[in-house]
Order: C-alpha cells, then structure tokens, then sequence
C-alpha cells in the first residue's frame, strides 16, 4: 500500500465533501438534531394537560382538592362545566385529556371511605394520559376521621379504550408513520430520478407546466397511500381488533388530506435534492422529528413549549389528532376540523413553494 496514492484519495474526498454542502450539513444536523430533541424536547412526564371540572359538590373541600391537583402541573383546568355530557362532548372533540368529575355526596364519601370520593375521566386513546391518570389515582386524598379506607380515594375511568390495549393506541398512529416514511421518500426518490436518468429533457420539448408536471408526478402516488391505509386498517381490525368508531369515509378523507400533505413535502425536498442518496437522507432528517414530536413516541403534554410550536408545523402531529379522534373516540369532521384546515395550509404553502422550484430547464 502506498501512502502516498491513499492519502491523495483522501483528500479528493474530503474536497468532493466539502462541495457537496448538503451533505457536510446533514453529517452536522443529524446528530444535532437528535441532541437537541432527545435532550430538551423528549420528556417522558406528562404536564399541563387540558382537563375540565366537574365539581358537582361545590363545597370548601371539593374546591381545596382541585386547587391541589391542578398545583401538580399534571392537569390545567381550563374548562369549567355542568354536566357529563359537556365532558364527554370535551373529550371526543379532542379540547381535553382528562376531566375530574366530583360527586354531589363528596363530603360523605370523603368521610366513610367505602367509595371512591371522586373520579378522573381520561382520554384512553393516548397511552400517555392513561399513564399519568394512574400516578394522579395515588393522590393522597384524606377524611378528618381515624377510618381505614376500605377502597382508592379516587377513580380512573378510561374512555375509549377501558382495557388499556396498547394496540388500541399505536396502531392508529401507525397509519400516519407508515405514510409519512413511504409518502416522502418515494416522492422526493422518484423526481430526483427522473432528473438523474434525463427523462426531464424529453418533458422540456412539451407544453407541460410546473404545476402539471408535478401533479402528473404526484397522482399516482396518492392512490398507493390510499392503498397503504386500506392495508394497515384491515390488519389493525384482523389481528388487533382495533375499532373504527367513527365515519369511515371521513377517515379516508383525512388520509387522502395528509398523503397530499405528506406528497408536498416530497415534492419539495426533490426541488433541494441533486441525487437520489440526498432524497433520503433529507426524507430520514425530516421524518425523524415527526416521529418524536408528533405525540406518536413521546406525550405532546411534556414537552416545551417551543417544541410544541415547532410539533405544530409538522403535518404527522395534526394527522394523528384526526385518526383517533375518528377512529377511538368516534369524532367527525366538524369536530376536528382545526387538525383538517392545518394540513390544508401545509399543502398550499409546501406545494407553492416546490412548484416555484420547479423549472422546465436541465440543471
């Protein structure tokens, strides 16, 4: 081996490295990233979650034990309310996570202990939240008396998913990883192929548009997505009967809304990409955050407040509010239509942005 002719190889690709700037970045940004999001934005403890109450006592007692379990930080108490059926209406629209619902003989139960004295309603399509109502049930909750409780002062009813399956949970979430990781790649791979094999000189002689070109590129791919979650959901009703209680064309109409969104962003990482191994590793660097952010791995609850901004752009997080709330708690459009009319303004402005990109020109 000569030293020589190795170290010159060597610095050829260092050289070509250096060039390749989109490269050098993603050698840097990847474990940045990872850094960041695992160190500061990841943390497994559930705080500040929306929940209502229903404080049907209303005495000087009923109000001291909701001030100390909203000085937990576990729950936020932003809704007030007078009835269950605002409660379960809360819970399926997805405004909250957990409700306390304390009775009219609170004072009595409190005192005999052979009930529960009051009860936390949960949002069971998040197993997160089931976690944290499980910590918040070991609340120390005392009467004035000597007496043995012969029960748990408090109540946990889990809504949407009382057995606690897991699957219950993660497959659902599963539909919008399975597109994000298919939807990106293969959209952002097959433009930047076209481009790298010189199909784009003949399209250059057409009257094709931008807009036409990159639709053109794009259908195809919508009616594999809608396969994928055809797929996904037969196996998820098969193997784990998971339940679909609500619409299932308004299930399908957010799928379609997020492979668009998903497409877009493919679309727009080819536009950036000169090579298909740039495609993936940009299609890897942004998957990446979607999965930890999104609420699918980590609670949204327990992250920081500029994580949960950033969680806000990203099409996966508004996705999965969608897919649970109509699959597990039976939510229609109407209801969620916040998580439906963000995707809709992720498409235009990804889209617009990579169609500009877009030029009926070679490199």
């Amino acid at each position: 081996m000569n030293l020589r002719r190795l170290g010159s190889i060597v610095v050829k690709e260092l050289l070509q490295l250096r060039r390749d700037r989109l490269t050098f970045a993603m050698i840097v940004g990847i474990p940045t990233m990872q850094l960041v999001l695992f160190g500061f934005a990841i943390n497994l403890d559930v705080r500040h979650l929306d929940a209502a109450v229903f404080d049907q006592a209303d005495t000087a007692r009923s109000r001291e034990l909701i001030a100390q379990l909203q000085a937990t930080d576990v729950m936020d108490f932003a809704y007030r309310v007078g009835s269950g059926q605002e409660v379960e209406n809360l819970l399926r629209e997805g405004r909250i996570s957990a409700a306390v619902i304390v009775p009219l003989d609170f004072e009595n139960r409190l005192e005999r202990g052979d009930r529960p004295a009051l009860q936390i309603v949960v949002d069971g399509s998040e197993q997160v939240i089931q976690a944290a109502a499980r910590q918040l049930a070991a609340f120390p909750v005392h009467g004035t008396r000597g007496w043995t409780r012969q029960v748990a002062p408090i109540e946990v009813v889990n809504f949407y998913n009382p057995e606690r399956r897991a699957a219950i949970n993660t497959v659902p979430g599963l539909v919008g990883v399975i597109l994000t990781m298919t939807m990106v790649l293969f959209t952002a791979v097959a433009l930047v192929r076209e481009r790298e094999r010189g199909n784009l000189e003949m399209l250059i002689a057409t009257p094709v548009s931008p807009w036409e070109l990159t639709i053109g590129k794009v259908l195809p791919f919508v009616g594999i997505g809608l396969v994928q979650v055809t797929l996904v959901l037969l196996l998820g009703s098969w193997l784990f009967a998971v339940p679909i209680r609500g619409s299932l064309g308004e299930l399908y109409i957010a799928s379609l809304v997020f492979i668009v969104a998903s497409l877009a962003l493919g679309v727009f990482l080819s536009t950036l990409a000169s090579s298909q191994f740039q495609a993936m590793q940009m299609s890897f660097f942004t998957f990446l955050p979607q999965i930890l952010l999104s609420g699918f791995m980590f609670p949204y609850a327990g992250m920081p407040v500029a994580a949960q901004w950033f969680a806000e752009i990203l099409p996966l997080t508004h996705f999965l509010r969608l897919v649970r709330g109509i699959m597990l708690r039976g939510a229609g459009l109407a209801e969620l239509w916040g998580s439906l009319a963000a995707l809709g303004v992720f498409i235009v402005v990804v889209l617009g942005i990579a169609v500009s990109r877009v030029h009926k020109r070679l490199d």
